[in-house]
């Protein structure tokens, strides 16, 4: 072989630079001299053919390895280089790291270049040529050799840390390769006794991450590790095939198999390459993919923080995604991964329901634009707008109109609707919109006949559908899921109703009623007697509000508006209604009697006609002091609060109900409000639909 010699250029004086005062890593030893010895039985790879190869990872602007030899110790080592071009018989590669100023390399010979896809290892002999600072030139030879040995593509890495627990045992390190299977880490001890007391046999904690952000952290089983005087090597791999990043439930959301099929597109965490998979089926939380077994990259418990779903027609969705699972199908060469959806702009979330719930039934859309002359005709034909409804509502229909316009036509992440649709008339819909902080508002439940379809239940299974899927998204804030509906109706009272009466534990699912009044607002002032006071809440009081609700109901009523820390926490939400040109605040007010408190009066406020029956645009009243607070107390505490709105009828919601007799107070209705605690009992809510009405979400 060639003796390695660095030349300096201006004196032309064989030299060694030191540059002691820069930090770099050492190189990397190697280790794999049986690949040398299997040089004569692998396969050759021809000139022609090499250049080729070349020349395509100088476009992928990929790294190859110079090996040099000890001449003295026989000690091989590896250095990181780019290629240049090559187009005949030479080759020039660029040092990638400046190791090269810390060695002698006057006392090694240069024996390979060394280029590798992952899997196959093509080995250069070559001749040296020059050598200088900045790289080295070899002579091409005639024919290289290509071994091909691992059964699992090794992916080179970078800018990726790693921190390994064990039993208060913590190293710190990087990642160097990965595979789907296992991954190879290089840690740097912080001092000689760091690996000390690590148990090679028990499994430890990895977190594989990016400055602060984890795309890993799982169990792995170290299975084999080296060590040097610069460190230790370790390779990792992970001990389940399986993750359980949700509670196991009875009703998953419906797949879909489509044609064709969609696509993931996505940059891998960790060696960044940009990689596409097809799908093979899909649901609204998640979708299962196949992967080569020999090129896989899907490693259970790793997340991707952005990965688009590519459909036909150029239409696409984005979202954050964790792998669940990796299986090995019969033929063994081919390997299913499950993937969960973790989260999703909930704009991307509606597209996504939208193709899955035409590709079974075309006449349901979700939150899709919709005709609003033929939403209104809508409403009136079903009934849904009735007479009183509509003389409550009559005066204000222009407003009425401009916020439909905007809820419908702009889409906005506040708010979702589900229409089922045939030649442009509507034949159902049903609403939410997010009504506070955490909680969403079923509303607009309304139908009529078509053909022999039970369409009120058909819209009622795509917006369960939806919140199956919605729920899991930290971007839904969907930890509540509520609806207002008249106690008289009993088929809604035997969905909502029935069901928060078969499961009968309250922090589950709670149902109250409520007195529905309207305040008349008049321009006369009223004065409250003495001893009584109205002022804004404290977080006293609200604690009394809460332990009073506590002791009569024990529901979620308080914990769904945001108040179960002692606080309203509207603001955020407030500003995500004002960027889509909506109103939404929460105000709380507290009435006391000889300082104690007898009432709090939530003043809720949205823009007029975002609810018909202005549900979210009104007075919220929870009475204390069932006793002390007479009806003319009440109203003029409304009169006072009156000023917070712009109508003259403001409706106002009364707990608890039998206050509302006790008093003899003139009220209309009687609204109950159902309550569902979703992340705890969405799909034992579900399983109730499917056993009672037939609704199989799949």
């Amino acid at each position: 072989m060639e003796k390695f010699v660095l030349l300096q250029e201006r004196s032309g004086h064989v030299t060694h630079v030191d540059d002691s005062n820069h930090l770099c890593p050492p190189p990397y030893v190697f280790k794999h001299k049986d690949l040398i010895a299997s040089l004569h039985s692998a396969k050759r790879v021809e000139l022609h053919k090499l250049i080729n190869i070349i020349n395509f990872l100088h476009f992928n602007e990929s790294i190859v390895w110079v090996y040099l030899l000890h001449m003295e110790y026989e000690e091989g080592i590896l250095l990181r280089a780019s290629l240049k071009p090559c187009t005949g018989s030479e080759l020039t590669c660029n040092w990638a790291e400046n190791v090269i100023t810390k060695l002698n390399l006057q006392d090694f010979h240069f024996q390979y270049i060394i280029l590798s896809d992952g899997q196959s290892i093509i080995f250069i002999p070559g001749r040296l040529l020059r050598v200088d600072l900045t790289g080295l030139t070899i002579s091409l030879p005639e024919v290289s050799y290509n071994i091909s040995r691992r059964k699992h593509r090794r992916y080179d890495c970078s800018d990726i840390s790693m921190e390994v627990f064990q039993n208060g045992i913590y190293l710190k390190g990087i990642l160097v390769d990965f595979t789907a299977t296992a991954f190879r880490v290089r840690i740097f001890p912080h001092s000689t006794s760091s690996f000390i007391g690590f148990n090679v046999e028990e499994t430890a904690t990895v977190n594989l991450k990016k400055r602060d952000y984890i795309f890993f952290s799982g169990n792995c089983q170290l299975i084999r590790q080296s060590n040097d005087i610069f460190g230790r090597e370790m390779v990792f791999a992970p001990t389940d095939s399986k993750i359980s990043r949700f509670r196991k439930t009875k009703i998953r959301s419906p797949r879909y198999k489509l044609s064709p099929p969609p696509a993931i597109i996505f940059n891998h965490p960790f060696f960044g390459a940009r990689l596409q998979r097809e799908i093979l089926d899909i649901s609204n939380s998640g979708f299962s993919v196949i992967e080569r077994d020999e090129d896989s990259v899907l490693m259970p418990g790793m997340i991707i923080p952005r990965l688009k779903i590519v459909f036909s027609g150029s239409i696409s969705v984005e979202c954050k995604v964790q792998v669940i699972y990796r299986k090995t199908l019969d033929d063994k060469e081919k390997i299913r991964c499950g993937i969960a959806i973790l989260d999703m702009d909930l704009e991307d979330f509606s597209t996504l329901n939208q193709i899955l719930s035409q590709s079974r039934d075309h006449f349901s859309n979700v939150s899709s634009s919709v005709d609003l002359n033929a939403l209104w005709e809508f409403f009136f034909d079903s009934n849904f707008i009735y007479p009183d409804k509509y003389k409550f509502i009559h005066n204000n229909k222009q407003e009425y109109k401009e916020t439909y316009k905007k809820l419908y036509q702009s889409k906005p992440e506040i708010a979702k609707h589900f229409t089922y649709e045939s030649e442009g008339k509507i034949y159902g819909h049903i609403a939410m919109v997010r009504a506070y902080e955490y909680s969403w508002m079923i509303h607009h439940y309304a139908s009529r006949a078509m053909d022999r379809r039970l369409v009120g239940f058909v819209i009622l299974k795509e917006i369960l559908k939806y919140i199956n899927g919605a729920y899991r998204l930290a971007s839904a804030n969907m930890c509540y899921l509520m609806t207002y509906f008249r106690a008289s109706n009993k088929i809604i009272d035997r969905v909502f109703g029935g069901y928060s009466r078969e499961l009968n534990m309250s922090k589950g699912c709670s149902v109250d009623s409520f007195a529905y009044y309207v305040h008349h607002k008049s321009d006369e002032n009223a004065y409250l007697p003495p001893e009584w006071e109205l002022r804004r809440s404290t977080q006293v009081d609200l604690w009394h509000v809460e332990k009073f609700y506590t002791h009569s109901s024990n529901g979620l009523y308080i914990e769904s508006l945001g108040l179960g820390n002692g606080e309203s926490k509207s603001g955020s939400l407030a500003t995500k209604y004002k960027n889509h040109g909506f109103k939404r605040n929460l105000s709380l007010f507290s009435l006391t009697f000889r300082k104690e408190p007898a009432a709090l009066i939530a003043i809720d406020q949205s823009d007029i006609g975002f609810n018909l029956s202005n549900l979210l645009n009104g007075f919220k009243i929870v009475v204390l002091d069932t006793e002390a607070v007479k009806w003319d107390i009440l109203q003029m505490v409304m009169q006072n609060l009156s000023r917070f709105f712009d109508v003259s009828d403001i409706p106002a919601l009364i707990y608890p109900f039998d206050y509302t007799h006790t008093h003899n107070c003139p009220v209309e209705k009687q609204y109950n409000l159902w309550i569902l605690d979703v992340a705890g009992y969405g799909n034992d809510f579900l399983n109730y639909m499917e056993k009672h009405f037939r609704i199989r979400l799949d």
